[in-house]
């Protein structure tokens, strides 16, 4: 009586064991599929980002090239105006002088 009370009592256990293992394995494919989802979500919204700052990076890249042209241009009026400028005050000490 004890065996089989012994054996029914290790039959009930270890059903109830594999239920509430089914019952987590359920839990935890169903934590792990959400997880995907939010992990898929974030990775699109990532993505996203990404590109408005490639976006950024061209334009800034594109506006930086434009600076340097105008950089160059007002180097060179500038040279220019200092030159005609020199030119001009030598002329005037010329006149000044004679």
């Amino acid at each position: 009586m004890k065996k089989h009370f012994y054996s029914s009592f290790l039959l009930f256990t270890f059903t109830g064991v594999l239920i509430s293992c089914g019952d987590i394995s359920k839990q935890a494919e169903e934590k792990i599929n959400q997880l995907n989802a939010k992990t898929e979500k974030l990775d699109s919204l990532v993505n996203k980002e990404l590109k408005k700052v490639n976006s950024l990076d061209s334009i800034i890249n594109k506006e930086g090239a434009r600076v340097k042209k105008l950089d160059s241009l007002v180097t060179k009026s500038t040279s220019k105006i200092d030159s005609i400028a020199n030119s001009k005050m030598n002329l005037l000490k010329k006149i000044n002088n004679n």
